[in-house]
């Protein structure tokens, strides 16, 4: 009988880390944080989206208009914008700045960014230029 129980004995001292190992790794499989899709990336770049101001939207979306057009159509993007929403005005002048900086990443040369500068909230979009030197 003392024999059996030391049988019993070892035998779930080896058994029993086993399963205690394997129904844990799976339990943590079925917990829903751990997805093999990309709904967790889509949803952090929508919250990111929305955690962004109005002014930070329209310098990405003139940034992008720059980038596959040229600036001229960012800057005239950016005059349009502060004429139907004024509340953008404060922001005018970073943003063009942000374009003079984007022109010359584009062109690869202050001179060639500088030829689309216009009188776009003052002189920022040449002081985004003169930046990016």
């Amino acid at each position: 009988m003392n024999q059996a129980l030391r049988h019993i004995g070892r035998s779930l001292a080896i058994a029993l880390p086993v399963v205690l190992v394997l129904s844990g790794t799976l339990a943590v499989t079925r917990v829903p944080w751990v997805s093999g899709s990309s709904d967790a990336h889509m949803l952090t770049a929508a919250a990111e989206k929305a955690r962004q101001t109005p002014q930070e939207v329209l310098r990405d979306r003139l940034v992008t208009t720059l980038r596959r057009q040229d600036p001229s159509a960012a800057l005239t993007g950016l005059q349009e914008a502060i004429s139907r929403d004024p509340a953008l005005a404060p922001h005018c002048a970073e943003i063009a700045q942000a374009l003079g900086e984007a022109a010359v990443e584009k062109y690869g040369s202050t001179t060639r960014a500088q030829a689309h500068a216009r009188p776009v909230c003052d002189t920022s979009y040449a002081a985004g230029v003169a930046a990016a030197r």
